[in-house]
Parts: C-alpha cells; sequence; structure tokens
C-alpha cells in the first residue's frame, strides 16, 4: 500500500488531497492543527498527526513520528494569503511575520526533514505554490505579499529538487480554485484541482523535477 503525507489537511485543497488519496486505496497521513480537524481526518481513515507549521518544536517532532518511513508522495499544502491589498501598501510586521513564516519558512524547516522519507520510496514531494508567485507572467500587484511568500517558496522547492537524486519534486499552481482562500466564484471546483494535481503527480518522473506546474500539467514560468 503507498503512503501519502498531506502536511496541512484541515480544509479545502489538503483535506480533499487526503480525502482523494484514500479513497484510491492508499495509506494517507495528514496534519492539522485544531483537535476537531484531526478528529475529522481520523474519521475519514487517515492517521491524523497534530501540526502547527509555525513551531519548531512540533516540526521537530513530526521527523521523530515519521523516522525511517516511506513516503510515496508528501504534499506541503499549508498556507495563509494575508490582505488583499491592490497596491504598494506595506504590510504591518505581524503579518509580514506570519505569511512569510508560514509560506516560507515552514518549508524550510520541513522540507528537508521530509525529503529522506521521499526518497527511501524514490517518491514525489510537491508544494502548493500559486500563479500568483510567478514573476514572468506576472500583470499586477496585487497582494504583493502572498506573491512574495510564493515566489520565495518557489525558489525554496528549486533548491530542494537540486538536492536530490531520488525524489521527483514539483511546485503546483492549483489554479483558481473554489476555497475559503479562492473565493465561490472561482474557476474550478476544489475536486477538479486536486485530481488534476495527483494525475500530473502519478505521471510525473525525474524529467519533471524542479518545475512549477499547473494543476493540469502544463509547465509554468518562474
Amino acid at each position: 500500500m503507498p503512503t501519502a503525507l498531506i502536511i496541512g489537511a484541515s480544509r479545502g485543497i489538503g483535506l480533499e488531497f487526503a480525502r482523494q488519496y484514500k479513497a484510491a486505496g492508499w495509506r494517507v497521513i495528514a496534519t492539522a492543527r485544531k483537535s476537531d480537524d484531526l478528529a475529522q481526518l481520523t474519521a475519514n481513515g487517515c492517521e491524523a498527526l497534530p501540526l502547527d507549521v509555525n513551531s519548531l518544536n512540533d516540526c521537530a517532532g513530526l521527523a521523530w513520528r515519521l523516522d525511517d518511513e516511506k513516503i510515496d508522495v508528501a504534499i506541503l499544502n499549508a498556507g495563509v494569503f494575508g490582505t488583499r491589498t491592490s497596491g504598494l501598501q506595506a504590510p504591518e510586521q505581524g503579518e509580514f511575520d506570519q505569511v512569510m513564516h508560514t509560506n516560507v519558512l515552514a518549508a524550510m524547516r520541513l522540507l528537508p526533514l521530509v525529503l529522506p522519507m521521499v526518497e527511501n520510496a524514490s517518491g514525489k514531494l510537491a508544494v502548493l505554490s500559486s500563479g500568483m508567485g510567478s514573476i514572468s507572467l506576472r500583470e499586477n500587484a496585487v497582494a504583493w505579499l502572498y506573491r512574495a511568500s510564493k515566489a520565495a517558496l518557489n525558489s525554496v522547492l528549486k533548491d530542494v529538487s537540486l538536492s536530490t537524486q531520488k525524489a521527483t519534486c514539483i511546485a503546483f499552481h492549483p489554479g483558481w480554485v473554489q476555497t475559503d482562500m479562492g473565493g465561490a466564484g472561482a474557476e474550478i471546483s476544489v475536486d477538479v484541482s486536486v485530481a488534476g494535481m495527483r494525475e500530473v503527480i502519478a505521471e510525473s518522473s525525474r524529467a519533471q523535477n524542479g518545475q512549477f506546474l499547473n494543476y493540469d500539467g502544463e509547465c509554468l514560468d518562474w
């Protein structure tokens, strides 16, 4: 039975990844911060682990709990959006810290811990980025703090991809998805986005290592 690790599975895309992999017969290890969310994951048949990605102790504890695991697919989904600014409004220090710590620092702590587990299975590691993080494709400065954090996350993923000869590491744009973050008027449903990414992950090989991909497999510019 293959194993999937979903970091940040309390709702939206992360929860849908957990559901779909479980429905496909996988063993699913999923993390969340709150007890109610952990209970929901357990009810869905997942191995639920408590994790606050902004806690150094929690991150170290996850590595200890999963020591010597073979992870076929690991997905880092945890992230926050912050204020939806329209121009060049300087963020408050607290908000800057929250967005950058959650979207970037957590990845820099967790990915080096998770990568060896993925390498044990010659598996796939994916981070949930955003098209808003692309510098080449950018057409406006809306939510520039969020954009900066996702551009930084893309950089982190690229460095991780250059540090392995066994795993396949991908940054994903999940599309404009109907979640709490994307809003009800977004273009695609959560299940369509996740099904697309799962298919891309399944079909990917070392040829895709270090790429930035759309949920349908299209290669995106950094």
